[in-house]
């Protein structure tokens, strides 16, 4: 394993800090500045945004790590400490968002604002953060594919550095976590024009996001060597086709609505 693969960024007094944790943090203060700046065009009060925010963080952090840790319920049982650990790894995403999702909607109805209209606020820099927090897979040497050949990554235009970091005991290895970062990045991008479009309703923001983080990592997934288990389906698989499915109903219901009813950019 070659030093960009180190897991560790530094040492303060004996405190490893790693770059999962750094590359979370990264994720987490960009999202909340998109969310902010997006948040205040509409007039939401600063403090229902950073409460929101925050609750939404905690409660999306400890779904992940509650999720990864139930579909690796044996060795978790075994080792109970060891779900603490969550600087070392193991939070899945689809925990997060579910976990975040439901946090908001009960959030943003007890202080009677729309829950959907908020859901589209955060699913763009969702996106964002998911790429940047791949990042952290790759520093800890997990979510990759099988074993491959330098040539072959060479032939895809992958980085240098990305492929010297998948070689892991002189083997190289598909990294899907590139792949999957390279795919929020670009819908990123292309959500933040589709909330500019005029008749955009709320709500089709999300289904957009559901429907097409769903896409690529139910093709991404069916790649990689880690992925959670169900029997003999892959978790994430089976969720993504959820989400899509659901996404793509709320989106077509969504859209039957009149012209200029509940529009994303009605203030």
């Amino acid at each position: 394993m070659g030093d960009i693969m180190n897991p560790v960024a530094f040492t303060i007094y004996n405190i490893e800090i790693r770059w999962y944790s750094i590359m979370l943090l990264i994720a987490i203060v960009l999202g909340f500045f998109i969310i902010f700046k997006e948040a205040k065009k509409f007039n939401y009060p600063t403090e229902f945004i950073v409460n929101l925010f925050f609750w939404v963080i905690v409660f999306g952090l400890v779904g992940a790590r509650i999720y990864y840790c139930l579909f690796n319920f044996q060795f978790y049982s075994e080792n109970v400490f060891d779900v603490f650990k969550v600087w070392e790894g193991g939070l899945a995403i689809h925990g997060g968002i579910i976990a975040g999702f439901i946090t908001l909607y009960y959030y943003s109805k007890f202080h009677d604002v729309n829950p959907f209209k908020i859901t589209d606020i955060v699913v763009v820099p969702l996106l964002l953060g998911q790429a940047i927090g791949r990042w952290g897979n790759f520093f800890n040497g997990e979510a990759h594919g099988a074993a491959t050949t330098y040539y072959h990554l060479k032939e895809l235009h992958i980085p240098e550095k990305v492929i010297e970091g998948m070689k892991i005991g002189n083997v190289y290895y598909q990294p899907t976590f590139f792949y999957e970062s390279i795919y929020c990045l670009i819908g990123f991008i292309i959500l933040l024009f589709v909330r500019r479009i005029p008749h955009l309703k709320r709500g089709q923001l999300t289904c957009l996001y559901m429907m097409y983080y769903s896409v690529g990592r139910f093709f991404i997934e069916a790649m990689r060597t880690d992925s959670l288990m169900l029997g003999g389906f892959r978790v994430a698989q089976l969720v993504s086709i959820v989400l899509f499915v659901t996404g793509l109903v709320i989106f077509i219901v969504l859209s039957r609505k009149g012209k200029f009813e509940d529009l994303y950019n009605e203030a």
